[in-house]
């Protein structure tokens, strides 16, 4: 198959694939429960020669594409899901629901879903295999992909699972650029919530009572040097406090009985992810007992390190290069902290998730609001080109490891 002449031909499904992007924006859903979605999804594709299988707990859905040839099978992703956010774009397709934005291009992703699956199709006598695609909710963290896995994804394959892809859109790069790297693409994310417990009292008499507040305040600083201390600068950790609570405001006088924090970690290893884990507890509750407090300690793993297979990182460079030239492709130098459970995927299944660039060309990708802003606006014109590369990785994938079939 010529890719350069895939990416020709999905420029045609432009103003459809537009059309899918826009209505999904207009209409965001939140968590595991994207009905009219998903609807939106399959109403583009129902008429295609494909199986749809729809999952059981949430709204999503597993659709199979059988090629003319036997042979294994290359599983793609798309999540659906939009964030608890207010849209202050004011793009003239901007969401109609208060409080709910698709400020991370996922609207985009279910669009480039069904390009891609268009593509496919047309061409599936070409395909020696089949192609899975997950329809994934629940990304923002409602660990999606794992309800999808629990619910016996994988198990839908006919053939061996040889790859699996997916990709994202991103303000940060530039319009229509593809990048990735092998190893760490991006962090795991966790949460650390730490409760201490002592006694109140009068700001006065501080020695009649056992202070949380002081506790909490050592602890806080003491992740910091924990993180300069435990781990290597070269396979860094982030421990970032995101809020705090202690006494009731105005009360100043007033020694708490308690006092709270949480806390986002963040590590590209699975390794250092255990042993934040591990050191932050035994920090939390050496330095509790210290006061003669109490510590409730909870570490809660929401998405595990995303990790490329460095021989699919290859093929999706290669691929890039033969669709667009070699310009358009680069290797990051360093991942992202950001967190993606897609990553669950690709410790079942080797693969490569790879980075989109759908910056607005007036915008300069160093400065254009990041994903998750109020004021995020990602370029529609890149869909047709990210849905033949979608495509063509699984064709690949699957003339790669069978080659003569």
């Amino acid at each position: 198959m010529n890719f350069a002449d895939l990416a020709t031909e999905a420029a045609g499904y432009l103003s459809e694939l537009q059309s899918v992007r826009r209505d999904i924006h207009r209409h965001p859903e939140l968590g595991l429960q994207t009905p009219k979605t998903l609807d939106r999804v399959i109403a583009s594709i129902s008429e295609l020669p494909i199986e749809i299988t729809r999952t059981d707990s949430m709204t999503g859905a597993i659709v199979r594409i059988s090629g003319g040839k036997p042979g294994p099978t290359v599983l793609l992703r798309a999540d659906l899901d939009a964030l608890a956010l207010q849209e202050d774009t004011g793009l003239d397709f901007a969401s109609e629901i208060p409080g709910r934005m698709h400020a991370c291009g996922h609207d985009l992703h279910a669009a480039i879903a069904v390009g891609a699956i268009h593509l496919i199709t047309t061409h599936r006598d070409e395909l020696a295999g089949e192609v899975l695609f997950m329809l994934q909710p629940g990304e923002e963290g409602y660990r999606g992909a794992d309800h999808m896995l629990d619910e016996g994804l994988l198990a839908h394959a006919r053939g061996e699972l040889v790859g699996a892809y997916g990709l994202h859109v991103m303000t940060s790069a530039p319009l229509g650029h593809f990048v990735t790297r092998p190893g760490a693409l991006m962090a795991s994310a966790a949460t650390l919530d730490v409760t201490v417990r002592g006694r109140g009292g009068h700001g006065s008499a501080p020695q009649t009572a056992l202070d949380p507040n002081q506790a909490l305040a050592e602890i806080v600083t003491g992740l910091q040097t924990m993180v300069t201390r435990r781990f290597s600068a070269f396979d860094p950790v982030i421990i970032t406090v995101g809020w705090l609570s202690g006494g009731e405001r105005g009360t100043s006088n007033v020694i708490p009985s308690e006092a709270s924090f949480g806390a986002t970690v963040r590590t590209f290893s699975e390794a250092n992810l255990a042993a934040v884990e591990k050191f932050s507890s035994q920090l939390v509750a050496g330095i509790a007992e210290a006061h003669g407090l109490s510590a409730d300690i909870e570490f809660s793993v929401v998405t595990v390190p995303l990790l490329n297979d460095a021989g699919h990182v290859d093929l999706a460079e290669r691929v890039a290069g033969s669709m667009f030239g070699p310009e358009r492709f680069s290797i990051a130098e360093t991942p992202v902290a950001g967190g993606e459970d897609f990553a669950s995927v690709l410790l079942a299944v080797p693969g490569a998730f790879v980075f989109v660039g759908a910056c607005p060309p007036e915008l300069d990708p160093e400065t254009a609001p990041y994903n998750h802003s109020n004021l995020a606006r990602f370029d529609d014109s890149v869909l047709p080109d990210a849905a033949a590369y979608l495509a063509a990785l699984a064709f690949a994938r699957l003339d790669d490891v069978s080659p003569s079939a």
